[in-house]
């Protein structure tokens, strides 16, 4: 049964991190996309970045709870 637990684990952390990854690499991308495009909207699209990039760690902290409580019923 801890063999489960420790495979739930870990596919909690790495696939929260993966997707998270992925995510803000996009977001990151379409940021620098539009700054190349619109040089005087810079200071707005990083802010608009910074805040989708906070909104995405959330799902990593989920991941990292959710991973914590599996470690709990071992």
């Amino acid at each position: 049964m801890h063999a489960f637990i420790a495979i739930g684990v870990g596919l909690a952390m790495g696939l929260a991190a993966l997707g998270v990854a992925i995510g803000q690499g996009l977001v990151g991308k379409g940021a620098m996309e539009g700054i190349s495009r619109q040089p005087e909207m810079s200071n707005k699209l990083i802010a608009y970045m910074i805040v989708a990039m906070a909104v995405m760690e959330t799902a990593l902290v989920l991941g990292f709870v959710i991973a914590l409580m599996l470690l709990g019923r071992m």
